[in-house]
C-alpha cells in the first residue's frame, strides 16, 4: 500500500504557532537573515510544504549591533524611493545602520522569502527592534539560539 504524501492546509498550520526571541546582539547579517527567514517559513517543522503559512513568529532584538563583515559598511548600498518622480535615494549600510537598524535585519530577511504573497504575509511575522526591549512579553516568546 502506497502513503500519501502529507500536505499541510491553512488552518492546520494556524494551530501550532509559537513565538521566538532572537538576539542579533554582535551576530553575522547574513547567516542571522538565513536562520530567521528559515523560522518564518516554516522550514524547521517536518509539517513544511511550501505553498502554506506553516512558520512561526520571530522576534529580534540588539538589531543595531548586528555585524556585517568585510567592507559592507561602505561598499553595501540600501535603495528606497519617496514615490515622488525622481525620488530615488540611496545609503550605505552604516548610515542605515546608524539611523534605522532594523531595515538592514528586514531587507536581509524579506529577501530570503518568497516573492509573493505568501512573502509578504510571511513578513509580518517578524518583529524587529533596535534595542533590547520588545512588547511581547504577553506572547510568552521562547529564547531561540541560531
Amino acid at each position: 500500500m502506497k502513503k500519501a504524501t502529507f500536505m499541510a492546509t491553512r488552518e492546520g498550520s494556524l494551530a501550532d504557532r509559537r513565538w521566538y526571541v532572537v538576539d542579533a546582539g554582535g551576530r553575522t547579517l547574513g547567516r542571522l537573515a538565513t536562520g530567521i527567514a528559515n523560522i518564518l517559513r516554516g522550514k524547521h517543522k517536518p509539517t513544511f510544504t511550501p505553498h502554506v503559512d506553516s512558520g512561526d513568529f520571530v522576534v529580534v532584538v540588539n538589531a543595531a549591533q548586528v555585524r556585517l563583515t568585510g567592507r559592507k559598511l561602505e561598499d553595501k548600498v540600501y535603495h528606497r524611493h519617496t514615490g515622488y518622480p525622481g525620488g530615488i535615494r540611496t545609503a550605505t549600510a552604516s548610515r542605515v545602520l546608524r539611523e534605522r537598524p532594523e531595515r538592514v535585519l528586514r531587507s536581509a530577511v524579506v529577501g530570503m522569502l518568497p516573492k509573493n504573497r505568501l512573502g509578504r504575509q510571511l513578513a509580518t511575522k517578524l518583529k524587529i527592534y533596535a534595542g533590547s526591549e520588545h512588547p511581547h512579553a504577553a506572547q510568552k516568546p521562547e529564547r531561540l539560539a541560531l
